[in-house]
């Protein structure tokens, strides 16, 4: 298990997933509601988790009636937290990795980091941004 395999796992309060094929099975398995409060205090705010997993009402009708998180929305907090992980791994504390994922960014295009995150493509685009920032190639 690498560092950021635990970071996951803290971002999640679950296990951390050792492999590629545990992090699927905690998204087809749904993860529960209750994860979207573990994100907010750990640091992502209400209208960040809002554009890029679950809307606040949609959030409320799954609590509601006890409903686990779909599979699409427990693959985009999936996603979230990977994104979140390495950076914090690449700048090597949480509100640092925080501001950096909200702060618009040239390479790309002025966007910030966490605005890519609705897609699995803006994703791997943020993941391989932070890998070139920790190889050095760009701050």
């Amino acid at each position: 298990m690498n560092i950021t395999s635990a970071r996951i796992g803290d971002w999640l309060g679950l296990q951390p997933p050792a492999t590629e094929r545990e992090m699927l099975r905690i998204v087809e398995g749904r993860l529960a509601s209750s994860v979207i409060k573990r994100l907010s205090s750990l640091g992502l705010e209400r209208g960040e988790i809002d554009s890029i997993i679950i809307p606040q009402r949609t959030l409320q009708h799954r609590r509601s009636r006890r409903q686990k998180l779909t599979v699409e929305e427990s693959d985009r907090v999936l996603r979230a937290v990977r994104v979140m992980s390495l950076a914090e791994s690449v700048y090597r504390n949480k509100e640092r990795a925080l501001a950096w994922v909200r702060r618009p960014h040239a390479r790309l295009d002025g966007r910030a980091p966490l605005s890519l995150l609705k897609t699995y493509t803006g994703s791997r685009i943020v993941e391989e941004l932070l890998f070139q920032i920790d190889d050095g190639m760009f701050v």
